[in-house]
C-alpha cells in the first residue's frame, strides 16, 4: 500500500511541475540542440563515451538546456546528482556537498556530479573552495552560467574545466519540442484534447528566442486555458499566452559589450540595416542612450574620418540631442546618425596617423621644434634666430609655401582614395613632391618673416 501511495505522490508532484520541467529530456537521444559539441564525434560526445568527463562549465543563455544536460550526464555516467544554486548557497552548503561526495566515493565508489547553477554568483572565496576537490576528481563539477566564464570565474577554476558554450535553440528545435509536448500523454499535453494550429506553433518557436522554457510555458498556458472549449490553440491565443519578450542584456556583462561591438562593426562594414537593428536591440534592452551615442561618435571619427567629415558633425549633434531629448525621442537622431555613419565612405587614416605619431613620440627621440617655427613674440627671439626664417603661406598666390614643419622626414597621414579624402590624397601628394623639391608657388613670393607668427 505504501508503494502505491508513493507512486501516487510522485505522480502528483510531477503533474504540479510546469510543462517545461516535465518535458525535460531524460536521455542523450532526447536532448535537442548543441550539436556543435554534443553531436557524434564532437568533444563532449567523445568525453562521455570515453568516460573521461572531468569538470565542465556550461555557458549560454537561459532555456538552452544547461540543467537538463547536467542531469542527463549524471544518469549517463551513473553518478549521484547534487544540485546547488550559487545565488542562494554559501560556503557551508558547498563544503557539505563536497564532504558527502568524498564519503560516497570512499565507501561505495560512486561518483558525484555537482551541478552549480548560476556559478558566476559565487565570489572568489566560494569558487576557491571548489578547487582542491575538482582537481582531485572528488566531484565532477558542472557549472552553469549565463555570464562569460573567462570574465566572471576565477582563472584557476576555468583552467581546470572544459568550457562549452551553449547556443540558443533553433526555431526547428523549438518547434520539435512543442510538437512532442502536444502528443506526450504522460508528461505533456496529450490528454488535453486541444489541437494546435501549425502557424501558432511556428509563432512561439520564432518569438521565444531559442528559449525552450519560455516556449513550453506559453504553450501550456494557452492549451490549458482552452480545455473543454472546443477551440484550437491558434496564433491569437499564442500571442496572448506569451509574455512580452525579455531581452537578455546585462549592462555590465557580455551582452552589453557584444551588442556595442556589433553596432560599431556594422557601421564600419557599411551595413545600415544591421546597424539600426543592433541600435534598436540596445535601446529596447534599456541601454543608456548616451553610451550608444558615444559609440557612434567614436565610429564616425575612427572609421569615417575625413572621407566624410560631415559624419562626425552629425554624430556629435545626435549625442547632444540625446542629452537634450532623452528616450524615447532620442532614438530618432541616434538612428539618423548611425545610418549616416554606416553609409558614409570609410577611412581610418586619421586613426592610423595619430597612433603612428604617438608611437614615435613615446618610443623615438623627441624632435625639437625647428627654429623657424618657434615663437618670436618676445625680446631676444630674433637674436636666438627663432622664427626669423618663417614664411607666411598666405603671402603666396596659392596659399602654400614649401617649408619644413617637422624637422624629420616622416609621413603619418595617408588619405584613402574615397570620399573627400580622395581630394586630400591628390592634394597632399602634390604638396609632398613640391616640398621635397623645394618648388616655390607660382607667381611672386612674399618676403620671409613679413607675416604673423
Amino acid at each position: 500500500m505504501a508503494g502505491l501511495f508513493d507512486k501516487q505522490e510522485a505522480q502528483a508532484r510531477r503533474q504540479a511541475q510546469p510543462l517545461a520541467a516535465r518535458m525535460r529530456p531524460r536521455t542523450l537521444a532526447e536532448f535537442v540542440g548543441q550539436q556543435h559539441f554534443l553531436g557524434q564525434g564532437k568533444l563532449l560526445w567523445r568525453m562521455l563515451h570515453a568516460d573521461r568527463l572531468g569538470s565542465v562549465i556550461f555557458y549560454g543563455p537561459p532555456g538552452a538546456g544547461k540543467t537538463s544536460l547536467a542531469e542527463i550526464i549524471a544518469q549517463h555516467t551513473q553518478s549521484q546528482f547534487c544540485k546547488l544554486n550559487a545565488a542562494s548557497a554559501g560556503v557551508k552548503e558547498v563544503r557539505s556537498s563536497l564532504d558527502e561526495a568524498r564519503r560516497r566515493l570512499e565507501t561505495g565508489g560512486r561518483r558525484t556530479v555537482l551541478f552549480i547553477d548560476e556559478l558566476h554568483h559565487f565570489n572568489r572565496t566560494q569558487q576557491d573552495v571548489l578547487l582542491p576537490d575538482v582537481e582531485e576528481g572528488v566531484v565532477t563539477l558542472i557549472g552553469a552560467t549565463t555570464a562569460n566564464p573567462f570574465f566572471s570565474l576565477v582563472s584557476p577554476l576555468v583552467s581546470r574545466s572544459r568550457v562549452f558554450e551553449f547556443q540558443p535553440l533553433s526555431q526547428d528545435d523549438i518547434l520539435g519540442l512543442l510538437q512532442r509536448a502536444l502528443v506526450d500523454r504522460e508528461r505533456g499535453l496529450g490528454k488535453s484534447g486541444v489541437p494546435a494550429l501549425p502557424e501558432a506553433l511556428r509563432f512561439l518557436a520564432e518569438v521565444s528566442d531559442g528559449d525552450a522554457r519560455r516556449a513550453l510555458s506559453a504553450l501550456e498556458v494557452g492549451v490549458l486555458s482552452l480545455v473543454g472549449s472546443g477551440q484550437p490553440f491558434d496564433i491569437e491565443c499564442a500571442q496572448e499566452s506569451i509574455q512580452k519578450k525579455q531581452i537578455q542584456y546585462d549592462r555590465s556583462g557580455d551582452s552589453h559589450y557584444d551588442a556595442a561591438s556589433a553596432l560599431i562593426k556594422s557601421m564600419r562594414g557599411s551595413d545600415p540595416d544591421a546597424a539600426v537593428y543592433w541600435l534598436a536591440r540596445m535601446l529596447e534592452a534599456g541601454e543608456d542612450p548616451r553610451f550608444v551615442a558615444r559609440r557612434i561618435v567614436i565610429c564616425a571619427a575612427e572609421d569615417v574620418g575625413n572621407a566624410d567629415p560631415q559624419a562626425l558633425l552629425l554624430a556629435q549633434a545626435a549625442a547632444q540631442a540625446t542629452d537634450f531629448l532623452g528616450m524615447p525621442e532620442c532614438r530618432i537622431p541616434l538612428a539618423q546618425a548611425a545610418l549616416y555613419v554606416a553609409l558614409a565612405p570609410k577611412s581610418n587614416a586619421a586613426l592610423l596617423a595619430i597612433d603612428a605619431a604617438l608611437d614615435d613620440v613615446r618610443n623615438q627621440r623627441i624632435v625639437p621644434v625647428p627654429r623657424h617655427l618657434r615663437d618670436s613674440h618676445y625680446a631676444g627671439a630674433k637674436q636666438l634666430g627663432h622664427g626669423t626664417d618663417y614664411r607666411y603661406p598666405h603671402d603666396a598666390p596659392d596659399g602654400w609655401i614649401p617649408q619644413d614643419y617637422l624637422g624629420i622626414d616622416r609621413q603619418y597621414y595617408e588619405p584613402v582614395p574615397r570620399g573627400v579624402e580622395a581630394t586630400f590624397r591628390q592634394r597632399l601628394a602634390e604638396w609632398r613632391v613640391r616640398r621635397s623639391q623645394g618648388v616655390p608657388p607660382s607667381g611672386p613670393t612674399a618676403a620671409s618673416g613679413s607675416s604673423p607668427d
